[in-house]
């Protein structure tokens, strides 16, 4: 994540990276505890016209990977070394929301569990990311 800034316990500068930003990630509330972002179906689904499940858990994974930089802090940095998702039912218009929560903040493990949604509130995915919590390079 280039430009990662903290303002105010808020991440600020580029957050998306490129794969976030090419799916449509858009994030709507951001605090270490709980992240809610949203992605469009269109554009994101599989030869059926269904959304993928993979774009799922890239949403979970953007979703919980913020969250986690954000219990970081500043000087420190979080990547995913684990999710599971179980996909529910299947999405074919409009947007689907996640809610990543977090389950446990320790100083070298942050895990959270992502909650997707469609347009009308039946849940689509379960997700749970786990993200070890290190040192930044150079830091």
């Amino acid at each position: 994540m280039r430009g990662r800034h903290f303002l105010g316990g808020a991440v600020t500068g580029d957050v998306y990276g490129d794969l976030a930003r090419t799916m449509g990630v858009e994030y709507l509330e951001t605090s270490a505890e709980r992240v809610v972002g949203r992605m469009p179906v269109a554009g994101n689904t599989q030869p059926y016209g269904l959304l993928h499940g993979g774009a799922s858990c890239v949403l979970a994974e953007s979703l919980g990977s913020i969250a986690a930089m954000m219990h970081a802090g500043e000087g420190r940095i979080a990547v995913g070394i684990e999710i599971n998702a179980t996909h529910h039912r299947s999405a074919t218009e409009g947007h689907v929301t996640g809610v990543a929560t977090r389950v446990h903040g320790g100083r070298t493990l942050a895990t959270y569990e992502i909650v997707v949604t469609d347009d009308r509130d039946r849940r689509i995915c379960t997700a749970r990311l786990t993200c070890m919590i290190r040192d930044a390079p150079g830091a």
